[in-house]
Parts: structure tokens; sequence; C-alpha cells
């Protein structure tokens, strides 16, 4: 028995180091792995720089993302829900428009769809911000912001997202450039 306490004495040591090492190399491994491929982070699918002076809101409906630049830098971004192929209660084409714009007016909290959902409208899109008619950067409450494009035409973003864009980044006279789908 003394010579088993001693043997677990002596050992300690390198069995606590091995679990450290191993424990760090799980640990590493998985910071790499989420570094390499994080489908959440949308950001990270947009470029890291764009070629502009101003600020601009990028989306792609490609990759389902938005960004804001400043001097060309990305300095935010998320997912983006734009709009679908085809929309069944309008029975047409809800594409949003492609291009570049201006945001013409901006709205609050309380922004809401004079048109949608059909046939009264009053959906939410707080933090509103309209470049196109009556197209709109936009939150949309969680289960609408989704890896599709669903929208009736707006781009929907995650409310926390929208109300960064609207408080801290965009004002009327901001560029938003609709990526090609």
């Amino acid at each position: 028995m003394r010579y088993l306490g001693l043997a677990f004495i002596v050992l300690l040591p390198f069995v606590i180091s091995s679990c450290a090492s191993r424990s760090s190399y799980q640990h590493r491994s998985m910071n790499s792995y989420q570094a390499a491929y994080n489908p959440g982070d949308y950001s990270s699918r947009l470029p890291q720089k764009i070629d502009t002076k101003e600020k601009v809101v990028l989306v792609d409906p490609n990759i389902h993302a938005w960004g804001a630049y400043e001097n060309g830098e990305l300095v935010k971004g998320g997912i983006a829900t734009a709009g679908g192929n085809w929309c069944d209660d309008i029975n047409r084409p809800c594409k949003t428009r492609t291009g570049s714009f201006r945001i013409q007016r901006i709205g609050s909290s309380d922004c809401r769809s004079s048109l949608y959902p059909r046939p009264h409208g009053g959906g939410l899109m707080p933090y509103c911000m309209f470049f196109s008619g009556g197209m709109a950067l936009h939150g949309s409450p969680a289960g609408a912001v989704v890896a599709d494009n669903i929208s009736h035409g707006c781009v929907r973003m995650r409310i926390p997202d929208a109300e960064w864009v609207r408080n801290n980044f965009a004002r009327v006279g901001t560029k938003v450039i609709v990526k090609p789908y």
C-alpha cells in the first residue's frame, strides 16, 4: 500500500499534464474549426474590403448576408433575407431590386408594413430604412430572418442588427448596394 501511495505521488504530475494537454489540444482544435467554418457568422462570407470612401450597406442575396462598410472596411455584418422569386399571396415575382440606392427615409422601432401581410398590412418592420420605393432594410422577428430569399422584396435583418444599422450607421442618403441574385 505504501508503494502504491508513492507511485501515485510520483505519477500525478504526469497524469495532470497529460489531461491538460489533451484538453488544450481539443480546445485549440475546436477554435480552429470554428474560425474556419462557422455557419452562423454571415459577416465572414462578405468581402472584408470594398472600393468606396463613403458608408455603404451591402446586401448579397446569394450568400444571405448584409455588411456595413465605412471607408471600404467591413464594420459589421449579419444574415439577410431578401425577396423571393415568387410570392403566392400577390401572384407575382417579389425579388429585391438590385443596384445602387440611397436611403430615402428612416423609421423607428414601431415601423410597420402598410401592405403585408395581406389584406391589411401591419407586419413588423422595426428600424426600417427605405431605399427603393417600398423596399427597406428592416428588423424582423425571430424565425423570419433565414438563409433564404423569401420576403416580399424588403431585406430582413435580425432586430438587433437593424437597430444597430439604424441608430449607429445609416442616415438618409447612406448608400445601399444590392448585389444581383
